[in-house]
């Protein structure tokens, strides 16, 4: 079974940069434009690893990853952050809010396929059944 990639991604030309370096290695790819999608599809699919972009335009990604591992239909997903934030202390408080692995953006066509194997090994083997899937933003 190949495994399922959530993007949450915005912007089309990062959509595409990233569907086309991961198309690559045969992986079902999802996608997402905003947080309301993010999480339909999320519920629907129950994805192997989340690709975050933490600038997104209703919702901060941050707040997303947060919800996501409260909920414990999603609390096992690994979260990959993608940010053009490059900031002293930004990875801290990206890894801080629930996310896995945190990348910068411009993406860098070698270092996310590995980042994403990586965390395909890493995974808990043993899902959380979905008992919970409702994921409030104020």
């Amino acid at each position: 079974m190949k495994e399922k990639i959530l993007i949450v991604e915005d912007n089309p030309l990062n959509m595409r940069l990233i569907e086309m370096i991961l198309r690559t290695k045969s992986y079902t790819l999802l996608k997402a434009t905003n947080v309301e999608e993010a999480v339909e599809v999320a519920v629907r699919e129950q994805p192997d690893i989340i690709i975050l972009d933490i600038q997104l335009p209703d919702v901060s990604g941050l707040e997303v990853a947060r919800r996501l591992k409260e909920a414990l239909a999603f609390s096992h997903i690994p979260i990959i952050a993608v940010t053009a934030y490059a900031m002293k202390g930004d990875k801290e408080r990206i890894i801080e809010a629930g996310c896995d692995a945190y990348l910068s953006k411009p993406i860098n066509t070698r270092e996310l396929p590995r980042t994403v194997a990586g965390m395909l090994l890493r995974r808990p083997k043993n899902r959380a059944e979905p008992t919970s899937t409702q994921i409030y933003y104020d």
